[in-house]
């Protein structure tokens, strides 16, 4: 297979898009898309202060290395989960991080949970009904309400999540197998921050494959951790992508179809929000974030609980 653009060797073949590309090309094919992308959905400006939740995976450190190629003033976050202690899971994490962020003089925020707030993440699961059957949410929870304080702390105008189309596609097909509307409402490459407190979240790389994503980071010697999360053994949203990695074998393409035309659909007006919504959001009562709850907010509930 050759290269379309120079005919030399290629390095991968994208069948869904039908492109063949050598390394050269393709290191500068996936930054030129990913500007595409962020202009399109007018993701930020240039001007923009932006801060890439980190996880020491291929995808939040290839989004933050694509991000300071295009030029963006883009800071990282890592929120230490206290996962498997001991140079366990999370300290590995960290360390990729670390060094990826010192290579290349950038700046990163380290938020370790337990030590901010007492308990790290496998033990607020252990004494929560909630954790003990879905860890996975307690985790969720936390990391979404961290960084969005640290983001609007630190006065950054957008925070960015390394979310790839498979990661997008199999949450669409749980939320929409399920029906949950209130899910699918608020699902999209950009979730504006439509109440005082919260701030605008993007997902620069949600129109890239995750097979794409592993090539740039081997092609650019990024160095990230390869193992999963111990707690994501048996979460749906792996089955679901088993299922659609089925799909897309015998019709390339279809993830990406599946996911831009619900995009289109919203467009379209197919869903639409209920008013109430924006009415309901108010301040949490101990760390001033916003929140449905009457009082607290469900991270605050959690840390105090336990």
């Amino acid at each position: 297979m050759k290269c379309k653009t120079c005919g030399e060797k290629a390095a991968i073949n994208m069948r869904q898009h039908k492109l063949a590309l050598c390394k050269e090309h393709y290191l500068s094919w996936i930054p030129a898309q990913a500007q595409r992308f962020i202009a399109k959905y007018k993701m930020f400006s240039p001007e923009d202060k932006i801060l890439v939740a980190i996880s020491g995976g291929k995808d939040s450190l290839a989004l933050w290395d694509i991000l300071i190629k295009l030029g963006y003033q883009a800071d990282g976050l890592y929120i230490g989960l206290g996962i498997d202690g001991g140079f366990g899971y999370s300290d590995k994490s960290l360390h990729f991080c670390q060094r990826f962020a010192d290579r290349r003089g950038l700046k990163m925020i380290v938020v370790d949970v337990a030590e901010t707030y007492g308990s790290s993440i496998p033990e607020l699961n252990s004494k929560t009904p909630r954790g003990k059957d879905k860890p996975c949410a307690v985790c969720g929870t936390s990391k979404r309400n961290l960084m969005n304080r640290v983001a609007r702390e630190g006065n950054y105008d957008v925070l960015a999540t390394g979310h790839n189309l498979d990661d997008e596609a199999a949450v669409l097909f749980g939320n929409t197998l399920n029906w949950l509307d209130n899910y699918l409402l608020r699902q999209g490459p950009v979730l504006e921050a439509e109440h005082s407190g919260l701030v605008r979240k993007v997902k620069p790389l949600f129109r890239f494959y995750e097979r794409e994503m592993a090539a740039y980071a081997l092609l650019k010697g990024i160095d990230y951790i390869y193992d999963e999360c111990p707690h994501s053994e048996g979460a749906k949203t792996i089955y679901y992508k088993e299922i659609l990695n089925q799909l897309e074998s015998n019709r390339p393409g279809t993830k990406l179809i599946f996911y831009l035309n619900f995009l289109k659909a919203k467009e379209r007006g197919v869903f639409a929000e209920p008013e109430i919504r924006k009415e309901e959001m108010k301040a949490c009562e101990s760390c001033g974030q916003p929140t449905m709850a009457p009082h607290k907010c469900a991270f605050c509930r959690l840390v105090e609980n336990t």
